[in-house]
């Protein structure tokens, strides 16, 4: 049994307050991103990578896998090493304030073993697998991350079913026919807005659940009631810049938080 007094260093050592913590890096995702434009020279052009994990045999649903990569994106956000005095926070700042980009790639095997080993987050969902890294200037990509596919795989769209009522829900719109890695940056970027869009507690309450979610697509009709969503500020959208796959100003992927 312990004696019950505490050590000399623990009477000294400053108590965290975790909750104060999040707080603030919610704050500062609540603050949104970009804005800072592009640097002159385009090797400084800031970009949050992602890796999927797809294997050739037995490959992950497209839903389970896309939920897994929007899951990681947030998490790097707000990660406890992102925040203020964080050893990530520079370099997640110089991206969160710039232009957001995402750029996500496929690996397997060895290469997804090497990647585990990159300064980031990863999740798996029903047996899918991605990872998120800590955003940096694209002439400055590590190597075991830079070797890897950008293009070339793709995976089926699944039907998954009806979402688990208790998780935020991020439709994807399957008017835009987008690549699964593609669909990868969007849920990464409508994860990271409604985190920033949630009260801190519900935000925080997110966490606690690993930033879990459903990805689900959304056909004509059902995105049409998915905008009326959005107008009524009870969704949120993300428009793409229009850099890759779909014309700028696209709306590809409206999340909605889950109704009480």
């Amino acid at each position: 049994m312990g004696s019950g007094l505490e050590t000399e260093e623990q009477a000294q050592a400053p108590v965290r307050d975790e909750a104060a913590e999040f707080g603030a890096r919610h704050a500062e995702l609540a603050q949104g991103y970009g804005g800072g434009g592009d640097p002159d020279d385009p090797a400084m052009v800031q970009a949050m990578q992602m890796v999927l994990h797809i294997p050739k045999a037995d490959p992950p649903a497209r839903s389970s896998l896309l939920a897994a990569a929007a899951a990681a994106a947030v998490a790097v956000c707000l990660d406890p090493r992102s925040g203020p005095g964080g050893e990530w926070e520079p370099r997640y700042l110089a991206w969160k304030r710039s232009r957001i980009r995402k750029v996500a790639r496929r690996a397997r095997g060895a290469q997804w073993a090497a990647a585990a080993a990159v300064d980031g987050v990863s999740v798996e969902v029903d047996g899918a697998q991605a990872r998120a890294f800590v955003p940096g200037p694209v002439g400055e990509i590590d190597q075991r991350i830079r070797k890897l596919q950008i293009g070339g795989t793709d995976l089926d769209h699944d039907e998954p079913g009806p979402a688990d009522p208790s998780l935020p829900v991020l439709w994807v719109n399957a008017a835009l026919a987008m690549s699964v890695g593609k669909a990868a940056a969007q849920v990464g970027h409508a994860s990271m807005l409604l985190a920033g869009a949630l009260p801190v507690h519900e935000a925080a309450a997110w966490a606690g659940r690993e930033f879990r979610c459903a990805v689900r697509d959304a056909d004509e009709q059902q995105w049409a009631a998915l905008v009326a969503e959005v107008t009524a500020g009870r969704a949120v959208a993300v428009r793409d810049a229009g850099f890759t796959e779909v014309a700028p100003g696209s709306m590809t992927v409206i999340a909605v938080p889950p109704r009480p």
